[in-house]
C-alpha cells in the first residue's frame, strides 16, 4: 500500500483535505489571543480594565481572547492595539 502523502508536506496534506485556510486562519486566532493576553499581563491590564479603556465589554474581550472564536473584526483588534499602546500591522505573505 502505497501513502500518498510521502514526500509532501503538511500545508499540501491540509490542501488536500480542503482545510488549509481554516486551519492557518485558526492559528492566527490563536497567536493574536496570546499575544493579547501577554501583552495585558506584562501591562498589568486585567480583562474588566481592558474593556473599559476600549469602551466595550468584558464578555467582549474574553471573545478577543478566546482562541477559538474567530468573529473578531479588524476594528476591535486596532482599539486593542491602541489601548496596549501598539500598533497593529497586517501583511500579505507570498505563497
Amino acid at each position: 500500500m502505497d501513502n500518498k502523502h510521502i514526500g509532501s508536506n503538511f500545508d499540501d496534506f491540509l490542501e488536500q483535505e480542503g482545510i488549509l485556510a481554516e486551519v492557518e486562519a485558526n492559528a492566527i486566532k490563536r497567536v493574536i489571543a496570546f499575544q493579547l493576553a501577554e501583552l495585558m499581563q506584562k501591562e498589568n491590564i486585567s480583562k474588566t480594565a481592558m474593556a473599559k479603556r476600549m469602551k466595550t465589554s468584558r464578555s467582549s474581550i474574553d471573545r478577543l481572547l478566546d482562541p477559538q472564536n474567530k468573529s473578531v473584526t479588524l476594528q476591535t483588534l486596532e482599539r486593542a492595539a491602541l489601548v496596549l499602546g501598539k500598533r497593529l500591522e497586517i501583511n500579505f505573505v507570498g505563497a
